[in-house]
């Protein structure tokens, strides 16, 4: 019984109701023996030891340092909730992190100072014996009187609030420090009154030291009023009482007043998944060696959950093949799937339960189609029920949104829906396909269909939606081949047989898809007349499906042409010929004789018409940016984006879109560019495609507009998002361009170097992207020059600019020589980008010259020249906003750009803002020496009337804009003269340009 002694009072003032409780910390022998009990409890009901010190964790335990860091900075505020599902490893986080917390020993410092950091790293030394959970750190020294002290509680099932209260007692009682002044608070045994709430309140809040409460498995309460007095305490302690939590779901704390209120730190399954270095430690704690590939296997596989790794882990000790064995883990391992029944499906509720199952037929579900599988309509809740409290599901971010299963489940779930009668996974099969078909998904409906068996369902859906089952994302997913039709269903039907080549082929397995398109072939040889030309038009667009899987550019090329004309050619393969390797190209021969009338076709001619064009234009452009040739792919994208509109594809729109407006913005079309960019992301992505591809083009092609608008942070922010779609070289050696720009003009000329070698290397076995190389040695040469290798820079491009690629070599040619000081052999390289042919340049390699050729007319001292030339420039740069051409150009635009605002423009607003950015020292940058700044500074209203004096308004039209008498501004212009030390307008002007007031 714990009684009060010496040090063990109550509170001064708080009434003598308060002493029954007892206070202090727990008896000595409470951490040794298994049941105690306590005077006072709940019918003096017995507690157990073993609930209120965390279980020893399994061994060997891998101590985690970014969770425990995370812990030790949670503890700073007033709730940590580590909540994910079971087999998450949050009791062991928890207790690893307590235990640490003992065994640090000399590291004096208290939770919430970096705790367990050293504990983990092994910066550890053997503490006093006494040493509690709360007495560490990583700080040496005596310990700090303002860390808490910290108590562990296990919460059973069966708790209800009076039995929970009962132990939170004891725990709260552990926490208190005998050598502290400040007697602990009263805690009642039992669910507290208010009145006792508020004693205990007051009590935790006038402690020096905070007391840290871990909770585990919070979740086991059902009951919200048991957690009402925890829920008052941490409003009304003042931060004195703090809380880590571990749970499930279902958390009856007010987590997301917490949470608005910045008083909640979250550990949930995204942190408490192992990394991958992560996962090669713990099978190195394990004896288990494991090549890399493998160790990246069964981060796939487990999505990193730790149960899951922990007994792969274990098996993995006896393998004579551990490599092979992680290759084949899954969740229908006997001890993964036995876990998961018994923790995982065991206690979910049987709606839900059978939401998975049924769910488990598709590899992500909505609401829409777990309405559709199970027949009822309460799929929106129980998909949001299983993705928030029991975390089985993750939802993407789409609307509406997608969920899908944890890898190992998905596998349990899958094996038990082989294990359905025939009759029932065929329905819920074609349940799914139904739903698809009906909601814009025709690839998945199609698959499902097969699956089901409906040969008719899938006939239709191939002839009527076959545009839209082309393939277009590198990473659709490959599931399992379905069933192959019946050979008597083939011979009555051949396109069934177009439509297993369309779905082979839109799992890359080009294989598979030839021979299916052979088998159509040979089952075609008595087609009637206008049946026999759709099936070829439909031949035709699997044998561009196919060409495009290969690679083989030459192969897409022709079989687009043939999908034009409507003719495929014979190929030397005839129609009963075993499938070849490579794109099908199948006999037509006996496609000739006559066969049974069918009905008409599905679309109209039309339709039909623009569904070709927009097929084979998609293909056509895709194999012309592969090759680099971007006139002609900007060609064929321009036509297949408008037949696509025209045929209302939607997903060959978003292909053409996003490419074309990547080609507009290296153009220098920036307008029509960012227009198509922002609608090719504006188009709603929750129809089953990646879109990640896609998506990133159109990234690409707004970070060109946006470096070419001097946009720098718009440009970077757009740039990081361009990756899935460098995979292509062409693609990659524009996004180099622009982040080697953005590196020149951020001061990083070898990284800028590095970004365009790469580039160029990547390009070299593509004759037709000559256009684009030139670009990037162009670059080069220019990057070379800021440099100051001059020499290199020259001898890089004089060999090639009579190439017919030349404009932008001849432009940096004349650069390097306007740097080298030499402006007659500038003006000899510079191209004429005012004749006739030039109109063909894309428009930043024209304003570029344009601008050199203005800088060198005003060197030579021709400033009416100059003017006219840059004038002509800002004719051809303002209606697409391009700025950077002008203010990170050579040394002196900005001078010529002021002379201009002096002589007069039809772009006086524009050319001011430029005067104004041109050659501005960069931000954070050293003030430019020789340019003191004014000892009186300008006024706002001086600095306003200022930028007028540029202009060539009179003081009484100045007056008359700003609304101003005509004497108040002389007043402001004789202030800014003498301010500015000038005499004159001009030499104002001059002076402020100087100080970059303007």
């Amino acid at each position: 019984m714990n009684r009060p002694r010496p040090g063990n009072r109550p509170p001064r003032g708080l009434g003598e109701w308060t002493r029954p409780w007892g206070w202090g910390r727990m008896p000595e022998h409470v951490r040794e023996t298994e049941v105690v009990a306590v005077a006072g409890g709940p019918a003096g009901a017995p507690l157990l030891a073993s609930r209120l010190s965390p279980a020893a964790p399994p061994e060997p335990l891998l101590l985690r340092p970014r969770l425990l860091r995370a812990l030790d900075a949670g503890t700073a505020g007033p709730v940590t909730l580590v909540r994910a599902p079971a087999g998450w490893g949050k009791t062991t986080l928890l207790a690893a992190w307590f235990r640490a917390a003992g065994e640090a020993g000399a590291h004096r410092g208290r939770v919430g100072e970096g705790p367990v950091t050293a504990a983990a790293e092994g910066a550890r030394e053997t503490g006093s014996p006494g040493a509690s959970p709360g007495d560490f750190g990583a700080t040496d020294g005596p310990a700090d009187p303002a860390g808490p002290r910290a108590a562990w509680v296990s919460v059973e099932a069966a708790d209800d609030g009076d039995r929970l209260w009962s132990y939170l007692a004891a725990a709260l009682r552990s926490a208190a420090d005998p050598a502290d002044d400040v007697p602990g608070p009263p805690v009642p045994d039992r669910s507290p009154r208010p009145d006792q709430l508020e004693v205990l309140a007051a009590a935790l809040a006038a402690r020096e030291r905070p007391v840290l409460l871990v909770l585990d498995d919070l979740h086991r309460i059902t009951d919200p009023a048991a957690l009402t007095g925890l829920d008052f305490l941490l409003r009304h302690a003042e931060q004195r009482l703090r809380l880590v939590v571990g749970a499930r779901a279902g958390l009856p704390l007010a987590v997301h007043r917490l949470r608005l209120a910045g008083e909640l730190t979250e550990i949930g399954p995204e942190e408490l998944a192992f990394t991958g270095d992560e996962i090669a430690d713990l099978l190195t704690a394990h004896g288990v060696t494991l090549p890399a590939a493998g160790v990246r296997r069964l981060r796939e596989r487990t999505g990193g959950w730790p149960a899951a790794l922990r007994f792969a882990a274990l098996a993995l000790r006896g393998q004579p093949d551990p490599a092979r064995w992680a290759e084949q883990f899954g969740g229908d391992q006997p001890e993964v799937a036995g876990y998961l029944r018994e923790e995982v499906l065991a206690g979910l509720d049987p709606r839900a339960r059978d939401v998975l199952r049924r769910s488990a037929v598709a590899d992500a579900v909505c609401a829409g189609l777990v309405d559709a599988l199970t027949g009822r309509a309460d799929g929106e809740q129980a998909l949001a029920g299983l993705a928030g409290d029991s975390g089985l599901l993750r939802r993407d971010d789409s609307r509406p949104p997608w969920y899908r299963c944890q890898p190992l489940l998905a596998d349990l779930l899958h094996a038990e829906l082989g294990r359905l009668p025939a009759d029932e996974l065929r329905d819920l099969h074609l349940r799914a396909a139904g739903w698809y078909a009906d909601n814009g998904r025709p690839a998945d409906g199609l698959r499902h269909a097969l699956a089901g068996g409906d040969w008719d369902r899938v006939t239709e859906l191939f002839v009527a939606r076959w545009p839209e089952l082309v393939p277009y994302d590198r990473d659709a997913p490959a599931g399992p081949a379905p069933a192959p039709p019946p050979p008597e269903a083939v011979r009555r039907d051949p396109e069934l047989a177009l439509a297993c080549a369309a779905e082979r082929a839109r799992a890359g397995d080009a294989t598979a898809a030839a021979g299916h398109l052979h088998a159509a072939v040979a089952a075609a040889r008595s087609l009637p007349a206008p049946r026999r030309d759709r099936f070829r038009r439909l031949v035709a667009a699997l044998e561009v499906t196919l060409a495009r899987l290969a690679g083989d550019a030459g192969a897409v090329r022709a079989a687009a042409g043939r999908l034009l004309a409507g003719h495929p050619t014979p190929g030397p393969t005839g129609p009963t010929s075993p499938p070849a390797a490579g794109p099908a190209e199948p006999g037509a021969a006996g496609l000739l004789a006559p066969g049974p009338v069918v009905p008409a076709e599905p679309r109209g001619g039309a339709a039909e018409d623009a569904d070709v064009r927009a097929v084979a234009g998609t293909a056509l452009g895709l194999a012309d940016l592969a090759d680099g040739d971007l006139p002609a792919a900007g060609l064929a994208f321009a036509r297949a984006l408008a037949a696509a509109r025209d045929a209302g594809r939607p997903r060959t729109e978003l292909v053409c879109a996003s490419r074309a407006a990547l080609l507009h913005a290296v153009r220098g079309e920036l307008r029509a560019a960012e227009t198509l960019a922002r609608d090719a992301l504006a188009m709603p992505p929750g129809q089953g495609w990646s879109c990640r591809e896609d998506c990133a083009h159109a990234y690409l092609a707004l970070a060109v507009v946006a470096l070419h608008r001097d946009q720098p942070e718009e440009a970077q922010a757009h740039l990081a998002l361009v990756a899935p779609a460098t995979d292509e070289p062409t693609v990659a050696a524009v996004a180099a361009l622009c982040r080697a720009y953005l590196l020149r003009d951020a001061g990083d000329l070898p990284g800028g170097h590095r970004a365009l070698t790469e580039a160029r290397e990547r390009l070299a076995d593509r004759p037709r992207a000559a256009e684009l190389a030139s670009w990037l040695l162009a670059a080069e040469a220019d990057l070379r020059g800021a440099r100051g290798d001059l020499d290199n820079a020259r001898r890089l491009l004089a060999d090639r600019v009579r190439d017919a690629a030349a404009p932008p070599l001849a432009v940096a040619l004349a650069r390097v020589e306007l740097r080298a000081g030499d402006p007659r052999a500038a003006g000899y390289a510079l191209p004429d980008w005012e004749a006739s042919e030039a109109a063909d340049w894309p428009l930043p390699v024209r304003l570029d010259a344009a601008v050199l050729d203005a800088v060198l007319a005003r060197r030579a001292g021709d400033d009416r020249r100059a003017g006219r030339v840059l004038e002509r420039a800002l004719d051809l740069a303002g209606p697409e906003g391009f700025r950077r051409v002008f203010t990170r150009a050579e040394a002196g635009v900005r001078d010529l750009l002021a002379a201009h605002l002096d002589a007069g423009t039809a772009h006086w607003p524009t050319v001011s803002d430029l005067v104004r950015g041109a050659d501005a020292p960069a931000e954070g940058a050293p003030a430019e020496q020789g340019a003191p700044a004014l000892a009186e500074p300008l006024t706002e209203r001086e600095l306003t009337i200022l930028r007028y004096l540029q202009s060539i308004l009179s003081n009484v039209e100045i007056a008359a804009e700003l609304s101003l008498s005509v004497n108040t501004v002389k007043t402001h212009v004789r202030n800014i003269y003498r301010k500015l030390d000038a005499t004159r307008r001009r030499e104002a002007v001059r002076r402020a340009r100087d100080l970059h007031l303007i």
